[in-house]
């Protein structure tokens, strides 16, 4: 091989997208780029044992990271996460049900606030795994139910999601830029105690 070419294949592979964004090494003991987004009462959050552990007492705030990532370039989300135990009081139909022990949020931004959207994927107690519903509060929010009930609980769960199909399917329109990930395990509706482990989460090139 030629110096010319060795040279050109560099640069050419230093300038190709990478195949990967990380948004959580939480295995790495890292937080950076998270912060606190309170909705009622602080969720703790600690990092233990290469997993952020999450327990929220009557409470619900979220950790939120910030990032511009295209759907389409990276349409595949995936993350690894566990329970102690599901909602009892999770009513999807109720504000005061609007809770879960595990969340994982994609967030789409648009020209005005009220109008971002978002994706939440959880760790459902009552509703069926793969349904879907409008969140109690806001239509341009979508619960989707990836794992449901107690029989995999205490047991860690890798999941992946292709966010471009399911903004899609449940919004009708192409989706706009992903403005950031967050997590959160929140039980302030239901006043219920609820602890949640999250692994690792990234964006995937198809």
């Amino acid at each position: 091989m030629t110096h010319t070419l060795a040279a050109a294949l560099l640069s050419a592979a230093l300038l190709a997208p990478p195949q990967e964004i990380p948004v959580a090494r939480f295995s790495a003991g890292d937080l950076t780029g998270w912060t606190e987004k309170v909705h009622k009462g602080h969720t703790t959050y600690l990092l233990e044992n290469a997993a952020l552990v999450a327990h929220a007492a009557k409470a619900g705030s979220g950790l939120v990271k910030k990032l511009a990532a295209d759907p389409k370039k990276y349409p595949r989300l995936t993350w690894s996460w566990k329970i102690e135990q599901t909602l009892k009081g999770e009513d999807i139909r109720l504000k005061k049900g609007d809770d879960f022990a595990a969340r994982v949020y994609v967030i789409f931004p648009r020209t005005f606030f009220w109008r971002m959207r978002a994706i939440n994927y959880v760790w459902a107690g009552k509703m069926p795994k793969g349904s879907e519903a409008k969140s109690p509060y806001t239509a341009n929010s979508v619960i989707v139910a990836v794992e449901s009930g107690d029989e995999k609980a205490g047991t860690w769960v890798s999941e992946e999601r292709n966010v471009y199909e399911d903004y899609k399917r449940i919004f009708g329109e192409e989706p706009p830029q992903i403005g950031g990930v967050a997590i959160m395990t929140d039980t302030d509706d239901t006043q219920c105690d609820a602890t949640a482990w999250y692994g690792d989460i990234a964006l995937h090139a198809p």
